[in-house]
């Protein structure tokens, strides 16, 4: 009939037109607004045909009867030919019924809009293509979008499931297996994402925008997990997978990469570099410096300002060096490691050339920030490089002192300074030494200064004892073969002149490096070195005259003498070979070189008395005796002559000692036996130790005394006065007679 008909092109029609509007799975989001634009077509229409509200009423059953028929056929057959694809019993075909179910029990209740997650529901093996092509393409907030559509088509198809039956699990799973490649989705676009959470110090100045992108994605995630969360707490329901925590994912990824670069600044090891340490200390300062700078001038941009991204990045950087500082700490490092280690976690850290640098202010206050070590570890290092440096420096003085030694026996001369004086290189070692050790010290604190100050010039005390020892031994390896070494006196010359340098050097070290406050706690030490120092140059000396007396030793020998009085050029020779090695001695730094012309010349009289007193001649007559005096005091003329040159310029009054030889050689040349009590008595006033055997022995040298004369004079003059000069020094004391005629002059 017609009006079949007219139902059937109808029917067509509505067919047609939804066809049209419903090509593309992005249209099912539109279907209400296609309902509601009919609807207004349907309104206009029946206001210009002005038809009864019961006409009206029933057009508009029909034409929305018809509409949902339509709709629901073409589900109907997309369903079914959908589930012609699949056997019977697998999991998809198990699915798609679960979809019809929950589809028909909708529209049986009137509701049509889940209909819309179940259009979007057949399209998702596209949609996870497509996502993954995104991805890959790096287009990450496309591809975050397309991924937060196909969660909410599963998330509301559970959510549906759920309402319907909470406690079927099976069914919920079939739904998260069959969005199950969405998950992978998920993960593999989180690893996009962590990645350039990883570089996003380098992406910041290469490409800001997709570090935005990330934090979009991560902002938009963090919305999604509150808004589930807050659902959870009104249904007790929450998707799969969720709350992603993706913010948080991002900071602990961030801290993890900034452990890792601060980890992996480590390119050298003590057995490949000595300064290894030094290195990865000073790589760590600029990679920690550039990043924070880049961190506060763009990364800052790129974050909401809740994030407080800077401030969370400086304490990252914070906690990773303190806990790389704390395993270096933990090492068994060496003492200069130490001191690098101190150094920078103490001084550099806090320094304009780190956290202090005035670009990162007023974010970085570098007062507030907590020690990269603890007090208690820092004190621990700190006693164990004193323990290390101790053993160093006793190592260190001991391989000076062995170097030095060696240049002792060498064939050529020491060097000498820019004033010509004769030295070695061991103070210079030495004390270049302690000044490297006191530097180092410095950089990290007073208090470590003063204690290795301290420390060295302990050392110093102890090795000044061995340097006595080890010149001593020299000497007397020298004394067992006088030709060997060949250089012994310019080396003994330079023993002495170091003593001189030694304690300049000691002086300087305590101007520069103690506080004067301390002075006192070092004034007995530095006693006790200068005190050790002076033996050493004194010995020195006395080694060097030693070395001339023994050469003059065949010379003195000939003094008073019958060969002597004949005309022997003893004192001559003694004179040329004193001057031969004070040429030498010249190259004695002055305070030891005026106590060796003194010493020499002291020595030089002593020997002469020590001549006379041995009565190795006898004067038989007046003439004899008057020309032995003579002799006696012309020599005393050409010693007094030699040391006054050799003591040019220093000032010092060298007569009084040869006045000692002419006063015994006026004794001597004495003509009238009844004035030689008067003459001795005037002799032994002036030089009160002269003892009774010097005057025994005196008066047998002279020759014309008799036993009786000896003994009364010597009584006599024990009740006589004396009147020594306030200067004179005792020079008889060391002089010994020989005693065999001593007692039968007594008897």
């Amino acid at each position: 009939s017609t009006m079949e008909e007219t139902d059937r092109e109808a029917v067509a029609t509505a067919v047609q037109r939804v066809a049209g509007m419903l090509q593309r799975p992005d249209q099912l989001d539109k279907v209400e607004q296609y309902r509601r634009r009919e609807a207004r077509k349907k309104a206009s229409v029946e206001a210009r045909l002005k038809v009864p509200s019961w006409i009206n009423f029933s057009v508009c059953g029909v034409l929305l009867g018809f509409f949902l028929l339509v709709f629901f056929g073409f589900f109907k057959v997309y369903i079914f030919s959908q589930m012609r694809s699949f056997k019977p019993g697998t999991s998809v075909f198990s699915l798609l019924l679960l979809l019809s179910c929950i589809y028909c029990l909708h529209f049986d209740n009137g509701v049509v809009l889940p209909v819309i997650f179940l259009l979007a529901f057949f399209s998702v093996p596209e949609i996870v293509r497509e996502t993954h092509d995104l991805i890959e393409r790096g287009e990450l907030l496309q591809a975050h979008r397309k991924l937060m559509d196909l969660e909410c088509s599963r998330d509301n198809l559970m959510y549906e499931q759920y309402r319907m039956d909470s406690k079927n699990t099976h069914d919920m799973n079939l739904i998260h297996t069959y969005f199950g490649d969405m998950q992978k989705l998920s993960e593999e676009l989180a690893k996009q994402l962590w990645m350039v959470v990883q570089r996003s110090l380098v992406t910041v100045r290469r490409d800001p925008t997709l570090l935005v992108s990330v934090v979009r994605i991560i902002e938009r995630e963090e919305k999604i997990d509150r808004r589930m969360l807050d659902r959870k707490k009104q249904t007790g329901f929450i998707p799969p997978g969720r709350p992603k925590k993706w913010k948080e994912k991002m900071f602990n990824i961030l801290e993890r990469t900034v452990s890792t670069r601060i980890e992996g600044t480590q390119a050298d090891t003590r057995e490949s570099d000595k300064m290894w340490l030094v290195r990865h200390l000073e790589i760590i300062r600029k990679y920690v410096l550039d990043d924070l700078l880049v961190a506060k001038t763009l990364l800052d941009q790129c974050f909401p300002p809740h994030y407080d991204i800077f401030n969370r990045l400086l304490n990252m950087y914070h906690q990773a060096l303190a806990t790389r500082m704390q395993e270096l700490a933990a090492e068994d490092l060496e003492a200069n490691e130490i001191v690098s280690l101190l150094t920078w976690v103490l001084n550099t850290y806090t320094s304009a050339e780190m956290m202090g640098n005035s670009e990162l202010s007023p974010e970085v206050d570098v007062n507030s920030l907590d020690p990269l070590i603890s007090q208690n570890v820092v004190d621990q290092l700190l006693s164990k490089y004193m323990s290390t440096l101790t053993s160093n420096i006793i190592g260190w003085l001991r391989k000076a002192l062995e170097t030095d030694k060696k240049d002792w026996i060498k064939e050529t001369e020491p060097e000498a300074d820019q004033d010509g004086y004769y030295q070695t290189t061991l103070p210079a070692i030495v004390f270049q030494m302690f000044e490297q050790n006191l530097q180092v010290a410095a950089q990290i604190n007073e208090d470590l200064k003063t204690k290795v100050l301290i420390l060295c010039l302990q050392q110093m005390n102890s090795f000044l004892t061995r340097y006595k020892d080890e010149a001593q031994l020299y000497k007397e390896d020298h004394l067992k073969n006088r030709q060997y070494p060949q250089c012994y006196v310019q080396y003994m010359i330079a023993v002495i002149n170091n003593c001189q340098t030694f304690k300049e050097s000691i002086i300087s070290l305590k101007r520069k490096y103690l506080k004067s406050d301390m002075e006192d706690t070092l004034s007995i030490s530095h006693t006790n070195m200068d005190a050790t120092l002076d033996i050493i140059a004194k010995e020195g000396c006395s080694s060097l005259l030693d070395e001339v007396f023994m050469d003059l030793e065949p010379h003195l020998n000939e003094l008073m003498t019958k060969k002597w009085l004949m005309g022997s050029n003893a004192v001559g020779t003694i004179c040329v070979t004193v001057e031969d090695y004070f040429n030498d001695f010249a190259k004695i730094k002055k305070p030891y070189k005026k106590t060796m012309t003194l010493e020499a010349h002291r020595r030089v009289v002593v020997e002469y008395i020590r001549a006379i007193m041995l009565k190795r001649i006898s004067f038989k007559n007046a003439e004899e005796r008057k020309e032995g005096a003579e002799r006696m005091i012309k020599e005393a003329e050409q010693f007094r002559f030699l040391f006054k040159k050799l003591a040019a310029g220093s000032g010092e009054d060298t007569e009084g000692l040869c006045d000692i030889i002419e006063a015994i050689a006026e004794v001597i040349k004495l003509t009238d036996p009844s004035l030689l009590y008067l003459e001795v008595s005037t002799l032994v006033s002036k030089y009160p130790d002269i003892r009774d055997d010097h005057i025994a022995a005196l008066l047998t040298v002279r020759g014309d005394a008799s036993r009786d004369m000896k003994q009364t004079i010597i009584e006599t003059l024990d009740q006589g006065p004396s009147q020594p000069n306030p200067n004179y020094v005792p020079i008889f004391k060391e002089i010994t007679v020989p005693t065999l005629t001593v007692p039968k002059l007594l008897k």
